[in-house]
């Protein structure tokens, strides 16, 4: 669940004891300053009896929610014109290390989605690491074992992929409309080299023809997460959907409909990221979902969990700062490799 500003009110707390989230999703509405952030997520932790997942989206460029403080991070279309794989691989051990002194322990990232053209609105605009399928596998890989190398977990998104949206799914729901035999060689091949290793996949909200006739979104889709993904790729990892709240989904599904959906058809973790009152209604609807579906899904995420780093019990400036500067640094040498060719 996401929380709505930086610091946590007592109605909050009680809710977050009452719902006892999985995990937090924070956001630049949520992060002032280093010190506020790590006292922020340190408050989250300790409001949970399990261990919470404490995640954020720091790609880099445009995304990259601790920019207001940390500095501007390179982004993955800039990493995948210098090309050089080095690059992306000291970027995920700064972006890991910088993530897990202030207690973050999961990232979602990196986006393993190619890009057709900087020009398409679909959410993807200089956020890919590549413009082909080797491209990305290439950037990506480096990109991921520098970050789990540093201790914080990634998550690749968005399955079965965004490449071919023509519009955003933050406001409406992407058409999609592409045969299986296409997709395999192309952008789930992608998927499939990530998903014999990593950790997490997060599912986005785009309709497929080739699963359904009717407009209904991937992330909800028993056809893609339980047949494709989990049946006969035979994927175990840990499954999230993008955030139920975007236009794709809001428009068509309430809170609680999406959430017994989204776990019905083989997701074991749901992003609420704006609103605490939807994350009570998920929270309500999953006493709904059959025992035997619920058993599988704490099963993998328990098995998730335990891959986690703990909680720094220390604030570190020092290193905080250190990690800043190296920031700096690495984008001024991506940029200027890239005045240089």
């Amino acid at each position: 669940m996401g929380i709505p500003g930086p610091e946590l009110t007592d109605g909050i707390r009680e809710l977050i004891r009452q719902i006892t989230p999985g995990g937090f999703i924070l956001f630049g509405r949520n992060l002032e300053t280093p010190e506020q952030t790590y006292e922020l997520v340190a408050e989250l932790n300790a409001l949970c009896p399990i261990p919470p997942v404490i995640t954020i989206d720091q790609e880099g460029g445009r995304v990259a929610r601790l920019k207001s403080f940390a500095g501007l991070p390179v982004s993955g279309y800039e990493l995948a014109q210098a090309g050089a794989t080095e690059f992306a691989m000291e970027h995920g051990k700064l972006t890991g290390e910088l993530l897990d002194i202030f207690g973050f322990n999961l990232n979602l990232a990196p986006v393993i989605d190619y890009s057709l053209s900087e020009e398409r609105d679909n959410s993807l605009r200089r956020r890919c690491l590549g413009t082909s399928p080797d491209e990305v596998i290439t950037m990506a890989s480096a990109f991921l074992k520098g970050m789990e190398g540093a201790g914080v977990l990634g998550t690749v998104k968005h399955f079965p992929g965004y490449t071919y949206c023509e519009n955003d799914p933050h406001g409406e729901l992407p058409r999609i409309s592409r045969s299986l035999d296409v997709m395999e060689q192309d952008e789930l091949r992608v998927f499939k080299v990530f998903l014999e290793w990593v950790s997490s996949v997060m599912i986005g909200h785009g309709f497929f023809t080739h699963w359904h006739d009717e407009e209904f979104p991937a992330s909800l889709s028993p056809e893609i997460v339980g047949e494709l993904l989990r049946r006969d790729w035979k994927y175990e990892g840990l499954v999230m959907t993008d955030d139920l709240e975007m236009g794709a989904i809001a428009q068509r599904f309430g809170a609680a409909d999406a959430s017994r959906r989204a776990v019905e058809a083989g997701n074991d973790m749901l992003l609420i990221c704006h609103n605490p009152a939807c994350a009570l209604l998920a929270r309500e609807a999953l006493d709904e979902v059959d025992t035997g579906v619920m058993d599988k899904t704490l099963k993998r995420i328990r098995h998730f969990k335990v891959k986690l780093n703990s909680a720094p019990q220390v604030w570190d400036r020092q290193r905080f700062e250190s990690l800043k500067q190296q920031t700096e640094v690495l984008r001024k040498r991506v940029l200027a490799e890239l005045e240089s060719q």
